[in-house]
This record gives C-alpha cells, sequence and structure tokens, in this order.
C-alpha cells in the first residue's frame, strides 16, 4: 500500500486517509475518491490530500477483516456467535446465547503476532457473556494488508472463537438458618439475579435448618428436578468437614475441593450429587457484587469442567472489589 499526500487531480481511486471540511458538509476518511469527490475537493480550494493507494497484492481493509473473522469462527451458528458486516476495518463478533466465552489464547496471540495491522481484540477467556454481547472485534488498522499477511492470519486464527452456552437451566438454592437469623430473602435475591442473566430458572426459597440432616434431605430432594444445587448456609463453612459439606456426603454425594485463592470467595466448595454440581457458596454470594463463587458458578452451567487445579490457579486476578456489605473488612478499623 502506498501513502502518503498527493495533488487532487492524482487522487483518483484512493482512499481517504483524513475527513476533510467542506462549505457543505465533510468527505469523511475511508471513502474511495471518485469525480464527484474530487469536484467537491476542488472547488473547496484543496489542491492536496493524504491518501492511501492499494497495490495488487493488497486485500483492502474490510475484505480483509471479513476473511479473519470468518476464520476465527467458520460456523458461526455451531459456535454461538453472530458476525456483523465489516465497516471501517472492523467486523464485531457477537454472542448469540447466553454461556462463556472459549477463547484459544494461543490462536489470538499468534494471529496478533502476524502483523501490527492486524488485529484481534476478546473478553477474557469463560467470561460471562449475555446473549447479544461482543465477544471479540476484529480490526485491521491500516487502509490495507498484503495478502500474504492475511492468509498467514487466516491460518493462525483456525476457530477460535465460540460461547458454550448454558446447558444447566434449572437451579435450586437451599439456604440454611442458624437460630434466629434472617429468612434467607437476600440470597435469594442475590443469586435470582445471577441465574436471571444467564437464563436459569431457580426454584423456590427453600430455608432449612443448619443441621447435617435437614440440609442433606433438602439437597435429596432438589436434585430429582433441578440440573445444579447451590448452599447458601446461615454460617460460614469453615472446613471441609463442616456442616455443609458432611450434609453433600450424607446426602450420597462427593465433595471434591474446599478454598479458593480469591477474595471475596475463599470459603466455596464443590462437589456432586449423582450427576448433579452441588457448589457450597461463600457468604459474600448473598451480595450482587462479584466474588470467585461467580466463576465458578458460571462454568457449571455451562457444563465446562471445572477441576481443583482451575480453581487453584485463579489467584492472580483474583483480589476483587471488597462489597461494602462485608461483615468482616479485610483491613480493621
Amino acid at each position: 500500500m502506498k501513502f502518503g499526500a498527493v495533488p487532487v487531480q492524482d487522487a483518483k481511486g484512493a482512499i481517504l486517509a483524513h475527513s476533510i471540511a467542506l462549505p457543505k458538509g465533510r468527505l469523511r476518511k475511508g471513502v474511495t475518491l471518485d469525480a464527484d469527490a474530487l469536484r467537491k475537493l476542488e472547488n473547496a480550494g484543496i489542491s492536496e490530500v493524504t491518501v492511501a493507494r492499494l497495490e495488487p497484492e493488497d486485500v483492502h481493509e474490510d475484505a480483509a477483516a471479513e476473511l479473519l473473522a470468518n476464520a476465527l469462527v467458520p460456523n458461526a451458528k455451531a459456535a454461538n456467535l453472530r458476525l456483523a458486516p465489516a465497516s471501517t476495518g472492523r467486523v464485531n463478533i457477537f454472542a448469540t446465547e447466553h454461556g462463556v466465552a472459549e477463547i484459544d489464547a494461543a490462536k489470538i496471540d499468534a494471529v496478533n503476532a502476524v502483523h501490527p495491522m492486524v488485529t484481534v481484540a476478546t473478553v477474557p477467556k469463560l467470561h460471562r457473556m449475555a446473549a447479544r454481547g461482543m465477544v471479540a472485534t476484529v480490526k485491521i488498522i491500516s487502509y490495507a494488508v498484503p495478502h500474504s499477511v492475511v492468509t498467514q492470519a487466516m491460518a493462525a486464527a483456525d476457530d477460535a472463537l465460540r460461547v458454550r452456552a448454558v446447558s444447566r437451566k434449572r437451579a435450586a438454592l437451599i439456604q440454611t438458618q442458624v437460630g434466629d437469623s434472617k429468612d434467607g430473602s437476600k440470597g435469594q435475591r442475590s443469586m435470582g439475579m445471577r441465574f436471571d442473566r444467564l437464563g436459569v430458572t431457580m426454584g423456590p426459597k427453600t430455608v432449612v435448618p443448619h443441621q447435617v440432616d435437614a440440609l442433606s434431605g433438602a439437597l435429596q430432594d432438589a436434585a430429582k428436578e433441578h440440573d445444579i444445587l447451590c448452599i447458601l448456609t446461615g454460617s460460614a463453612t469453615s472446613d471441609l468437614f463442616d456442616v455443609a459439606p458432611e450434609a453433600v456426603r450424607a446426602a450420597g454425594g462427593e465433595v471434591v475441593h474446599y478454598g479458593m485463592p480469591v477474595d471475596p470467595g475463599n470459603l466455596l466448595f464443590w462437589g456432586h450429587l449423582g450427576d448433579t454440581p452441588v457448589l457450597g457458596l461463600p457468604g459474600c454470594a448473598k451480595s450482587p457484587a462479584m466474588n470467585g463463587a461467580d466463576w465458578v458458578l458460571e462454568r457449571m452451567l455451562c457444563d465446562v469442567p471445572v477441576m481443583p487445579a482451575d480453581v487453584m490457579g485463579m489467584g492472580v486476578g483474583g483480589l476483587l472489589k471488597e462489597p461494602p456489605s462485608r461483615p468482616t473488612p479485610r483491613e480493621g478499623k
């Protein structure tokens, strides 16, 4: 691509590099200068313009962006994605379903390493997506790039993006009550918001005494009609053998892991009752603010495998904003 200032009479067919104000209206950058545009420039007394002129081996920015976007998402329907039309060298990529973004970071890095003028930006890996939310944007910075660059970037892209849609759409929240503690309305409301934004239906409010037998029975009943079980205890789970984990075992389930290096969210545990995931929520889940449990819950709702190593790898970036309602702040008064 050739770029630079040229006399207006020599600019026909070139791409205008910078917007120009005219006595009536303006010519916007990126427009291909035809005879009518040149006449407007001359009538405005403009003798020179900065333009980009494509060479035979170049691919126009819009065409290059479309080619790369289609390489990133070769089957949009299967990937639960939608590619917007190219404009100004950009193609935006949107989710069509609620879920989490599955992104091959190594492939995205490889695309971005091909040429500085070829870029792809995405949301973080396994980021929660609402339908119609933007997952990624492809942007060709220059007005054109060589065909060889486009070919190399497309090869690197190779089906790197998709949305894993929510598959567990019926959730149960079981809360426990200690003595005369609150009735669970706050937790029900906050968790309802979490489920609602992912299109998940939450069962009726269920509050049982903070006892192993009562909680295990409630878990067994809920497992008959729900795809995922969440426990929010009236007293924090302080050990792998505290009331809530023991109730999961008493119900015939298994506890896989306890604790996570995310704050707020440390006191999380999870396991399963048969094929149904069970998530023991930390007390901070009573607040709608982001906490570590959100990251695990969102993956479980989309049937993304969660292993202990996945959670223990969340420490970098795991220091989250502390909610004002937190009963024990990080720093004492």
